[in-house]
């Protein structure tokens, strides 16, 4: 696999490149996307480590990726993100286990390159 930032960076140019056949459908899953993880009544690193909860649980590892660097830039740190992980675990059983160990190295990567 590659490097976590290569990842990040894959997943973030595919889904925008989708938008060059699908530009109504992207544009408004941003606009979505951003409006649901905006601080609200819950500060947008808890919101992060939500969606990562299900990316976890769902098996998407794109989405791990990208809500473990989310997450991180967010404020939360590499302990909520551990503990997250565990959530996940507990509600998506033995393969959850498998993608966390995913977002545990995304954790370490992540938390490894300065900002």
């Amino acid at each position: 696999m590659q490097n976590h930032q290569e990842h990040y960076d894959d997943v973030m140019c595919g889904i925008g490149a989708l938008g060059d056949h699908i530009p109504g459908t992207i544009k408004s899953f941003f606009s979505l996307h951003h409006a649901a993880l905006a601080d609200g009544a819950l500060p947008k690193s808890t919101k992060e480590l939500l969606a990562l909860a299900i990316a976890i649980s769902v098996r998407c590892g794109g989405c791990i990726t990208c809500h473990v660097k989310d997450a991180l830039t967010a404020g939360a740190t590499p302990e909520q993100v551990y503990e997250t992980i565990g959530v996940a675990i507990l509600m998506g059983g033995g393969p959850s286990a498998v993608y966390g160990n995913e977002a545990r190295k995304a954790v370490e990567a992540f938390s490894a390159v300065p900002a």
